[in-house]
C-alpha cells in the first residue's frame, strides 16, 4: 500500500503546532480573566475621622427678633444664629448692596466720588410719599455728587438717591437691580432675590440674616463705605434746586441720640437701619472693642414697652445685647497649629509608602466662649479623595478639617501634605487597566469577546479534526478504488 509519509508528516506537524498554540491561548485567556476579577474586586478601605466628644456649650441667649446673627469679623467665627437662613424683608437694609455696587463703579474707574450727577424724573418719581428721602427730597434736574449721594442714602436712608445712583452706574434702575441680583449670588447669597434698590416692600424681594452679613462683610472691605456708614451727621451744601444746606442726621440710634435717646453704644460703627411694616425694625451694625470687631444682624424685631410709659425700639436694643454678650462671653484662642499632624491619608499608584500625612496649612484663632477649650471642638476631616493618588507633593493641598461645637463652626482649614510622594509606572498602569474594566457596561463586552473567541478556539479545533480524519479516509479511498497501471 502507498503512502505518501511526506505529505502526513507535514500534516501532522502543524496539527501539533496548531494545538500548541491554541492551548497556550486557552492558557493566556484564563489568566487574564483571573487577573482582571482579581484586580476589579480589590477592597477599597475609606478613610474617616471620628469627631471627638463635646463638652458644655455655650451660654445662652435669646435675641427678641425674627432672625440674628453674630459672627466674629477677624476670624468669621459664628458666635450666634437664629433662623439665618429665613427668607424675610430686609427694608432699607438692601441699600448696603446699593451702596457696594456703586463702590465697585468708583473702583472700576465708571464713576468719580466727586462725579457731579443730574437727577431724573425716573430716578425721583413713583416713589411712597411716607417713605424715608433727603430732607428736602431730591427733585428732577437737581445736581449732586456721587459722594453726597452716597451720604443721603446711607444717612438718612433716601430712596431717591438710590435710584439716582443705580441709573449713574447701570443706565435704568432695572439694570441695576440685575446687578444686584448677579453680584448677590457672586457673594454666596442663597436666599435672596431683590425687585428694588431701597427695599421698599415689593413682592419676590427678600434676602436673610447669613446673606446681609455676607454683602454687608464685602462692603466693610471699602475704606469710603465704611467712612459713610458710620457718620452720624452730614451738611450737604445749597444745590441748584435747593438754596439751603440738608442737615443729614442718621438713623442708627446706636450712633447718635438725635432721633432718638437712650440707645447709644460707644463701640458701634454703623451700618444701616431699615424699617417698614412688613419688615419690622432691622439693624445691621459693627462694634469695636479693643483689637476685636464684631457684626451683628437683627432682621424682623418689633417695638416693646420700656417700663416708663414708652417704647423700646428692639432692633437697637437686642443689638445692644448681641455685642455685649459676645465681647463679654467669647475670647480669642488658638484652635489649630500649623505643625499639628492631622491624619494619614490612603495613597494609591505609590511603592514608596501607602499613606501621607497632612497638617493645617496655617496656624489659626478664633473666638470661643470662654468656657470652651479647643480640645473640646469637633474636628470634622473631609478629604478631596478618600485615597490619594501618587504623585503628591509636599505642600499639595488633599482636603479641610472643620473645627465646630454644638453647630456652630470656628474654622474651616486646608490640609496638605507633609511630604513628596513619589509614583510607580508600572502601578499607574494597572490602574488604567482597572479604570477601563471597572464599568460594568466594559466588564460585559469583555466576557462578551472572550466567549466568542472560546467559540471560534473550539471551531476552530473541530475544524482541524475533521480536516485530518477526513483527509486520511479520502486517501484510503482513493488507494483502494485505483486501478492504473503500475510500472
Amino acid at each position: 500500500m502507498y503512502v505518501d509519509t511526506y505529505d502526513l508528516s507535514i500534516f501532522y506537524y502543524y496539527t501539533i503546532i496548531g494545538e500548541n498554540v491554541i492551548m497556550k491561548f486557552r492558557r493566556f485567556i484564563c489568566v487574564f480573566l483571573i487577573w482582571i476579577l482579581l484586580c476589579t474586586q480589590c477592597t477599597v478601605f475609606a478613610y474617616a475621622d471620628e469627631p471627638e466628644s463635646a463638652g458644655e456649650g455655650t451660654k445662652s441667649i435669646t435675641i427678641d427678633a425674627g432672625s440674628a446673627l453674630l459672627v466674629d469679623a477677624n476670624s468669621g467665627a459664628v458666635l450666634y444664629q437664629q433662623n439665618e437662613h429665613d427668607e424675610v424683608s430686609i427694608a432699607s437694609v438692601t441699600k448696603v448692596l446699593t451702596c457696594l455696587l456703586v463702590l465697585e463703579a468708583i473702583d472700576r474707574g465708571d464713576l468719580g466720588l466727586e462725579q457731579q450727577i443730574t437727577a431724573s424724573a425716573s430716578a425721583v418719581t413713583g416713589l411712597p410719599s411716607d417713605g424715608s428721602n433727603a430732607d428736602p427730597a431730591i427733585v428732577e434736574g437737581e445736581v449732586l455728587t456721587v459722594h453726597d449721594l452716597l451720604y443721603c442714602m446711607m444717612v438718612v436712608s433716601a430712596n431717591e438717591a438710590c435710584n439716582i445712583l443705580a441709573e449713574a452706574v447701570s443706565g435704568t434702575v432695572p439694570a441695576f437691580v440685575a446687578k444686584m441680583n448677579s453680584r448677590a449670588e457672586e457673594l454666596g447669597c442663597k436666599n435672596s432675590h431683590f425687585m428694588n434698590t431701597n427695599g421698599l416692600t415689593t413682592a419676590d424681594h427678600y434676602s436673610c440674616a447669613w446673606d446681609v452679613y455676607l454683602i454687608t462683610r464685602e462692603a466693610m472691605k471699602n475704606e469710603t463705605f465704611l467712612d459713610v456708614c458710620s457718620a452720624t451727621w452730614k451738611n450737604i451744601q445749597p444745590t441748584n434746586k435747593c438754596d439751603k444746606t440738608r442737615q443729614l442726621h442718621t438713623t442708627n440710634s446706636l450712633l447718635d441720640g438725635w432721633r432718638y435717646s437712650g440707645y447709644q453704644y460707644s463701640h458701634a460703627r454703623g451700618i444701616k437701619t431699615g424699617s417698614t411694616d412688613d419688615a419690622g425694625h432691622c439693624l445691621v451694625s459693627y462694634a469695636v472693642k479693643g483689637s476685636r470687631t464684631l457684626i451683628s444682624v437683627v432682621l424682623g424685631a418689633g417695638v416693646a414697652p420700656d417700663g416708663k410709659g414708652g417704647t423700646n425700639i428692639l432692633s437697637f436694643t437686642e443689638t445692644v445685647r448681641l455685642f455685649e454678650w459676645g465681647f463679654a462671653n467669647f475670647s480669642s484662642k488658638t484652635i489649630l497649629t500649623e505643625e499639628e499632624l492631622i491624619a494619614e491619608v490612603p495613597v494609591a499608584l505609590s511603592k514608596e509608602t501607602n499613606y501621607v500625612t497632612v497638617h493645617p496649612a496655617y496656624t489659626k484663632e478664633s473666638m470661643l466662649p470662654n468656657d470652651l477649650n479647643p480640645e473640646d471642638l469637633h474636628r470634622e476631616v473631609t478629604l478631596h479623595s478618600e485615597i490619594a493618588n501618587a504623585p503628591i507633593a509636599a505642600g499639595q493641598e488633599l482636603g479641610s478639617i472643620t473645627l465646630s461645637y454644638d453647630g456652630i463652626t470656628y474654622a474651616t482649614v486646608p490640609l496638605l501634605a507633609l511630604n513628596d510622594v513619589s509614583v510607580s509606572n508600572f502601578l499607574v498602569a494597572k490602574h488604567a487597566v482597572e479604570t477601563f474594566f471597572a464599568p460594568t457596561i466594559v466588564k460585559i463586552l469583555s466576557v462578551l469577546m472572550i466567549l466568542v473567541v472560546i467559540a471560534l478556539v473550539q471551531i476552530g479545533r473541530i475544524y482541524l479534526r475533521k480536516r485530518r480524519y477526513g483527509r486520511g479516509h479520502d486517501r484510503q479511498n482513493g488507494r483502494q478504488s485505483y486501478r492504473g497501471r503500475r510500472f
